[in-house]
């Protein structure tokens, strides 16, 4: 089968399209014919080995796993032996390791069924995105009706599906993006747009009480003082950047850990755990027409390097599909 691989660090010119066997599944996956996938943040880190110190888990001196891609969407094509609730022939999304790929096999409960009316690169658009917002606005800042929450970063993969999550609960929300996306954000219900080039939101006297931070580009001490003394502030690691360092956005993570038992506010890291649980409740709200994706542009399998480039030299806007 043809996928995305990569022997070593660097550039999207690491990135090269290969003829690999099909995974099997184990008892516990499923595989799926993969008909579209998405890019994330996660996948220019992870194509860089960037911040260094992640190469501790990535892989020291090259990655672990050869092939990118994380999100998906497609149909079963074989059913491990022990699992429950998917057949053959479902139309499903999820997260899986290697899905810029004509095959991935996927663990059983980090796959769903795909929401009805979408198309498949629509729903490849929502896994991992989708689900970093849902967990920190729905089980972290336990986000409820009437709280102000400002998103740093909303016309990002993970910050469209915020904006729309976090009126879905009934926030006021303030949302931070360059000057191109403005009417972008606001379409998907902001209630206040804040263009970055034009205003530092850190140095204004509006009080949150959650900030969710997907960007990395202020102090830990910009980001507690405009929240409230009890306000809730979610660090996601940062989006793309120039890299090389030895922390990048990690840092603002160990700041938080130093300080957080010593204040009142909340300062909490966001995790990005996939659980079918997670994926049905996002499947739910699609159907609901409380979340929709934002494609920004849509590449073959064959071009995923380009496809990297303009993430990270373009800054896209919201998702960035990949058809396979």
């Amino acid at each position: 089968m043809k996928a995305v691989t990569q022997d070593a660090y660097g550039s999207a010119d690491v990135l090269k399209v290969s003829d690999i066997d099909k995974p099997v599944p184990t008892a516990r996956q499923v595989l799926v014919r993969v008909h579209a996938s998405s890019l994330n943040a996660y996948d220019w880190h992870f194509m860089h080995g960037d911040p260094k110190l992640a190469r501790a888990t990535f892989g020291l001196s090259r990655p672990k796993l050869k092939v990118r891609g994380r999100d998906f969407a497609g149909r079963v094509e074989a059913v491990g032996s022990e699992v429950k609730g998917i057949s053959l022939g479902d139309e499903v999304y999820g997260e899986a390791d290697g899905a810029f790929a004509e095959y991935v096999c996927a663990a059983e409960d980090s796959v769903a069924r795909k929401p009805a009316g979408l198309t498949f690169e629509q729903a490849a658009a929502i896994p991992l995105a989708a689900n970093t917002a849902l967990i920190g606005l729905r089980d972290l800042a336990r986000l409820a009706p009437g709280q102000t929450v400002l998103i740093n970063g909303a016309s990002g993969g993970v910050g469209t599906f915020a904006v729309q999550l976090a009126k879905a609960y009934g926030a006021e929300v303030t949302a931070v993006c360059r000057t191109r996306n403005v009417e972008m954000v606001a379409s998907l219900g902001a209630d206040h747009v804040i263009d970055y080039t034009q205003e530092n939101f850190t140095l204004g006297d509006k009080r949150y009480d959650v900030v969710l931070d997907l960007v990395g580009n202020h102090s830990l001490s910009a980001f507690r003082r405009v929240l409230t003394p009890t306000g809730t502030l979610l660090l996601s690691g940062g989006g793309v950047y120039e890299g090389g360092s030895l922390v990048g956005p990690m840092g603002l993570f160990i700041k938080r850990r130093l300080v957080a038992p010593f204040v009142r506010q909340r300062l909490l890291e966001l995790p990005a755990v996939a659980s079918r649980e997670n994926l049905t409740a996002l499947c739910e709200l699609a159907e609901a027409g409380k979340i929709a994706p934002v494609i920004d542009r849509t590449y073959a399998l064959s071009e995923v390097p380009d496809a990297m480039r303009y993430l990270v030299k373009e800054h896209a806007r919201a998702k960035v599909v990949i058809t396979v």
